[in-house]
């Protein structure tokens, strides 16, 4: 089978090793499910993003997967993903690409820039999904105290693609947040998948996987949900662009625009965006299938296991 070639992005930053970094797969046909996740399981990255062609130039069929396996929807990969197919077309003109997730279909805005591109994507109408009791239990969620939340906003879970529960913080309580312990049955009790704690006094979030292990430096799908509940809650004007920040924390700052779009009573759009940095190009010359057959036939009674 031919090598496997990958543009790596930064996404959120417009400079290299900064943002949230992305390997972008232009040609995935061939490729089941399970080599994807093997495949950024070997990368590292916080997600990769595998395309295929369809029989539009502007539109793509797209699979988003993080460490653990398949996402539905994620900010960050398709913007990377816009910015490269982009890259790729050496075309300096603006453009729309149009990914197919599933039944759902995203539209991306490029543009070119003098150092890399922006970009800006489309996530629809927000859905307020419930808003959630039990302070005490989520402030301990994060290692936080009651007093560490927000008194002034409700806890709350919103979703534009992915359910996040938004946990609104003091000034300074995201210094010390941490994830106490996973948090998947915590969520799925409050109807949520993720969570994102959010300081309105910075306009700064923090968002971890649910084991609390690895901390995302920008994440669009959770920039969405901040943007609907700012607006609903009277934090930022309708229809204007306004920064949220995330990444500090981890070294790599990031900044993530936002525009809620409609009123407080009827939030009608999202839009994310920001600028995409190309890091480089690269090419796996294996793929995990074949490697794993290869390995299966030169010891079929599988692997010796040494003890040390």
């Amino acid at each position: 089978m031919p090598p496997l070639d990958y543009i790596h992005v930064d996404v959120f930053s417009a400079h290299p090793f900064s943002g949230n970094s992305l390997p972008v797969f232009l040609d995935a046909n061939g490729l089941s499910g399970t080599e994807m996740l093997r495949i950024t399981q070997e990368l590292r990255h916080f997600e990769a993003i595998f395309l295929r062609s369809t029989d539009r130039v502007d539109t793509m069929e797209a699979r988003i997967f993080d460490l653990f396996g398949e996402l539905p929807f994620a900010g960050h990969p398709l913007l990377g993903a816009a910015a490269a197919l982009h890259d790729r077309s050496g075309s300096a003109d603006d453009f729309t690409w149009r990914f197919m997730l599933g039944n759902r279909e995203v539209t991306v805005a490029v543009e070119r820039t003098a150092i890399g591109f922006s970009v800006r994507m489309d996530q629809g109408a927000p859905e307020f999904l419930t808003e959630v009791g039990g302070r005490d239990d989520i402030a301990h969620a994060f290692s936080l105290s009651p007093t560490d939340l927000d008194p002034d906003l409700p806890c709350e879970v919103v979703s534009t693609g992915l359910r996040y529960l938004i946990v609104p913080v003091r000034p300074d309580a995201l210094a010390w947040a941490r994830v106490a312990s996973d948090l998947t049955s915590f969520l799925m009790d409050r109807g949520a998948q993720f969570a994102v704690l959010f300081d309105k006094s910075g306009m700064e979030v923090r968002h971890w996987n649910n084991d609390g292990i690895m901390e995302d430096v920008a994440t669009g799908s959770a920039a969405g949900t901040i943007g609907a509940f700012c607006l609903k809650h009277g934090i930022v004007v309708a229809n204007e662009s306004f920064v949220l920040h995330q990444g500090r924390h981890t070294g790599r700052p990031s900044q993530l625009r936002v525009i809620a779009e409609g009123s407080r009573d009827v939030v009608t759009t999202v839009k994310v965006g920001g600028d995409v940095a190309v890091v480089g190009r690269g090419t796996l010359e294996a793929r995990p299938g074949l490697a794993e057959e290869l390995v299966h036939n030169e010891n079929p009674a599988g692997p010796e296991v040494q003890i040390r």
